[in-house]
């Protein structure tokens, strides 16, 4: 079941705050900038640090391949305000 689009709207890399990739079929968020891999379990994005799983050279080179052949985009744009948000 993909997540909610409100819920991926909100979140962000909880180290650098920036926006994130959504691989759906593999039930991960992934942040390009710091190599970080966020798992999705029962549907609930495992937002902790501690829990994330830094990807070598390798794998974040696959994941940046598949993310432009199939489209995905970052979840937000970070020079952008969030609507109804502050600032």
């Amino acid at each position: 079941m993909p997540l909610d689009p409100q819920l991926l709207a909100i979140l962000a890399c909880p180290e650098d705050k920036g926006p994130l990739l959504y691989f759906e079929a593999e039930s991960s968020l992934y942040n390009p900038r710091l190599h970080r891999r966020y798992e999705i379990r029962d549907d609930i994005p495992i937002m902790l640090i501690d829990e994330a799983e830094t990807v070598g050279a390798e794998e974040h080179d696959r994941l940046m391949a598949k993310a432009s052949a199939e489209g995905i985009a970052p979840n937000f744009d970070p020079d952008r305000p969030v609507p109804g948000g502050a600032g």
